[in-house]
């Protein structure tokens, strides 16, 4: 028997059983699953938020957008590494959809002077190469920012960064050299 679903298209009883199913299923990690994931990777995933967008406020939301996308899913994983890409692919997403709604309304993001950083002893000299490079790593195209985040600070291979990112992986080793690259001739520009 067939019969005929909201579009006109022609539904099996197997197929409105499956989507009965589906709509009634509940998430595939228990609470518990889900507080000891969150532990292992809530702080990672946070870093790599405040890297992308700049902000430390707006990683929390954004991790708590992140983590609310990543459970109301509801999917089955194959392993560890697979649910852990699937939360950075989350992630990235927020993050991007973030920084478009920003750019929109021509919110800026002010970091502090070099001024504010002289005058203090070796604290402020790592202090400053550590704004160095945060304002290099704003001037590089937020996709060039995620790969060598993830690459370098989070560990995750090519083909890891390609699901992560949406990218081939044939040409992440390319892409990430040029960010490499990109990113050193910022900071040499910064040198006296």
């Amino acid at each position: 028997m067939r019969i005929e679903g909201i579009m006109g298209d022609a539904l099996t009883e197997v197929e409105l059983d499956a989507q009965a199913r589906d709509a009634r299923a509940l998430p595939l990690m228990d609470e518990d699953t889900f507080r000891g994931f969150y532990d292992r990777t809530a702080r990672s995933v946070w870093v790599y938020l405040s890297r992308i967008s700049g902000d430390r406020q707006l990683a929390d939301d954004l991790l708590q957008e992140t983590y609310y996308r990543f459970y109301r899913a509801g999917r089955a994983y194959e392993s560890e590494t697979h649910r852990r890409n699937a939360l950075f692919l989350i992630a990235t997403n927020i993050a991007r959809d973030s920084m478009r709604r920003r750019r929109h309304s021509q919110v800026v993001v002010a970091l502090p002077d070099r001024d504010e950083l002289a005058g203090e002893d070796r604290t402020a000299s790592r202090a400053e190469g550590r704004t160095d490079l945060a304002r290099a790593m704003e001037k590089l195209k937020p996709v060039q920012r995620e790969m060598l985040w993830l690459a370098y600070a989070q560990g995750a291979s090519h083909n890891e960064i390609a699901a992560i990112l949406g990218l081939k992986s044939a040409s992440i080793r390319l892409l990430l050299f040029r960010a490499r690259k990109k990113l050193a001739a910022l900071l040499r520009r910064r040198l006296p």
